[in-house]
């Protein structure tokens, strides 16, 4: 079966996809993105995500494409189209088709909305949670507003091929003052010596993860202590367990930072606790 993806008001063979050259996402990374897991044929945490991409939107003053419930409706109308179980709907939104100028365009253009699903295994993130991963840490450096979840990710990207190139999964960015701010695709967290999970604040400098903001829930549910704080790369080096979370991750236990382990270089039963309660907490659409 091919592909299916919504891109501006019409259902499109994937491979026939396309925008407009002069879409300012692609000429200036003018838009905004989110994320959605697909568990078992439910959207997880889809009112969550959309809140969060209205914050994006108003904080670019680029407007919704369409009504949020018409969104709703073509989240899952894209994931049913491809017969996803397990997998992920992106969606994005620019500012729309406009000559190329760097000041904003006339009020009356367009945002543009793309909206496509792609499968995963579970038993491929199952096993990559059995093993743990590997983390290696980079400077950071982003601009200021990396809680607004722009398309503009070259220095992840750079950041995250780094961590290729070095055998690992993941970079964290760290700050000048050697504070740990999240990862190039992912949000950051140790558990200390006394059982206590930190993890940065998210008021600043990093993005508010929604897979973070529900594991507030699950940790809360299974009486874990939550610690919103910096910590330092040496610190999670020391910890006695760390992890990263994300849509596509959930929780995915670190095992080492920069070639050292963390604990006894195996993940961590904190972990393991968090991820396995996750999606019994998760908001869950039917798709």
């Amino acid at each position: 079966m091919s592909r299916i993806a919504y891109v501006n008001g019409r259902y499109v063979p994937h491979a026939r996809a396309a925008v407009h050259v002069e879409d300012r996402g692609y000429q200036f990374a003018d838009g905004v993105y989110e994320v959605c897991e697909v568990k078992h044929g439910f959207i997880i945490d889809m009112s969550r995500h959309l809140d969060r991409l209205g914050r994006s939107l108003g904080e670019l003053s680029i407007l919704w494409p369409v009504h949020r419930s018409a969104l709703q409706r073509i989240l899952v109308e894209v994931v049913r189209r491809n017969r996803i179980r397990n997998g992920l709907v992106y969606l994005q939104v620019t500012r729309g088709v406009a000559k190329r100028d760097h000041a904003f365009p006339a009020p009356d253009t367009r945002p543009a909305l793309v909206v496509t699903a792609s499968r995963m295994s579970p038993g491929t993130s199952a096993s990559m949670a059995e093993a743990g991963i590997a983390v290696v840490t980079v400077p950071d450096n982003r601009w200021d507003r990396v809680d607004i979840k722009t398309v503009g990710l070259l220095p992840n990207v750079l950041a995250r091929q780094e961590a290729k190139d070095a055998g690992a999964q993941e970079a964290w960015f760290v700050d000048a003052d050697g504070i740990v701010m999240e990862g190039s695709s992912t949000n950051a967290w140790i558990v200390t010596r006394d059982g206590v999970i930190v993890t940065r604040s998210a008021e600043y400098g990093i993005l508010r993860g929604i897979t973070r903001t529900t594991l507030f829930d699950v940790a809360d549910r299974l009486g874990v202590k939550i610690e919103e704080r910096g910590f330092t790369v040496a610190e999670a080096q020391e910890a006695r367990e760390a992890f990263v979370t994300s849509a596509t991750k959930t929780v995915m236990p670190v095992v080492s930072i920069n070639g050292r382990p963390v604990g006894n270089g195996h993940p961590g039963s904190v972990a393991a606790a968090l991820r396995a309660a996750f999606f019994d907490i998760a908001e869950k659409t039917d798709a």
